[in-house]
């Protein structure tokens, strides 16, 4: 089990977007199955040569790279992903996005149809980037949500296993596939980099599919916590919340206090970076991360 506190080498990188790459490029996932994907057996030696330069050449990296950020999570993930696949990699993203439909309704989508050139396979990737804080049970299992409470962990694993990496090979998908001249087998891949977040003083325990190299935080209730505990926090927000947060300005204090202040009285979860001084970087680097919950969360507990 990792902390979350990131090797220094990913503070290196100033622009955030190679930043997160590069810890895209690395993250552990939260499912560990025989069809998940691991980027660095397919990584040229070269590829944190190529992140340096376009971290201080930005005008040479991929335009859609260091293009505006999106605030949706998943749609900036899915943007991180697709480079590291075909500027990185050198692979053929063949489809992207590719809806499966019946005459009446939508089966689901293909994330990322491939060609990959080590195997010469086509291979369908499905990916998500996801949070879980673990709440432990009287009886029973620990359960593990996503700061919006209707989503769990073990529900997203089942999910992402026996659905939707299934679904090329559905007869909808391929005679999808057969009109683009594709029929071929397509393998199967899954990719679910994030962080398990811990609470603070109780024993979660982690379901079977969870690998132990997993990246970890801390999770509080925004009522249990004290001015002193935030005074070195920063509120991460979106698509921030990818690789590991630093700044040059010193945390501030009072907004802390105020956001977890905000997240008692609207309800509403809120994501933290614990930072401390890196004299040999010059900066603030992130060491833990803590999300703070209201008193209604999770959902059962309402």
């Amino acid at each position: 089990m990792n902390t979350t506190s990131e090797p220094l080498s990913l503070h290196r990188f100033k622009t955030p977007a190679v930043r997160h790459l590069a810890w895209l490029c690395e993250a552990p996932q939260l499912v560990a199955s025989p069809i998940s994907f691991r980027p660095f057996e397919f990584l040229p030696p070269n590829y944190l040569a190529t992140l340096i330069h376009w971290d201080r050449h930005p005008k040479d990296a991929p335009a859609r790279f260091l293009a505006p950020m999106e605030k949706r999570l998943g749609h900036y993930f899915e943007r991180l992903y697709e480079v590291m696949l075909s500027d990185l990699m050198g692979w053929e993203v063949v489809l992207k996005n590719q809806q499966i439909r019946t005459e009446k309704q939508t089966l689901g989508e293909l994330d990322f149809l491939l060609r990959n050139p080590v195997s010469g396979e086509f291979e369908h990737h499905e990916i998500a980037i996801k949070y879980y804080l673990g709440v432990p049970a009287a009886e029973g299992p620990t359960l593990w949500y996503g700061p919006n409470a209707r989503d769990r962990l073990d529900l997203k694993s089942h999910h992402m296993l026996s659905h939707q990496s299934q679904m090329a090979q559905r007869p909808e998908t391929q005679n999808v596939l057969a009109k683009l001249g594709i029929h071929d087998p397509v393998k199967p891949r899954i990719f679910m980099p994030g962080y398990l977040f811990y609470p603070n003083d109780e024993f979660a325990e982690l379901p079977t599919t969870v690998p132990d190299d997993h990246l970890t935080g801390k999770w509080r209730y925004a009522a249990e916590l004290h001015a002193e505990d935030a005074s070195h926090w920063v509120r991460l927000n979106k698509p921030h919340w990818v690789g590991p947060w630093s700044q040059k300005d010193m945390p501030d204090a009072e907004a802390a206090r105020a956001t977890i202040r905000w997240v008692e009285a609207e309800s509403i979860p809120a994501l933290f970076a614990e930072m401390v001084w890196q004299a040999e970087l010059s900066c603030w680097v992130e060491t833990d991360r803590w999300f703070v919950v209201p008193s209604s969360w999770p959902q059962r507990r309402r």
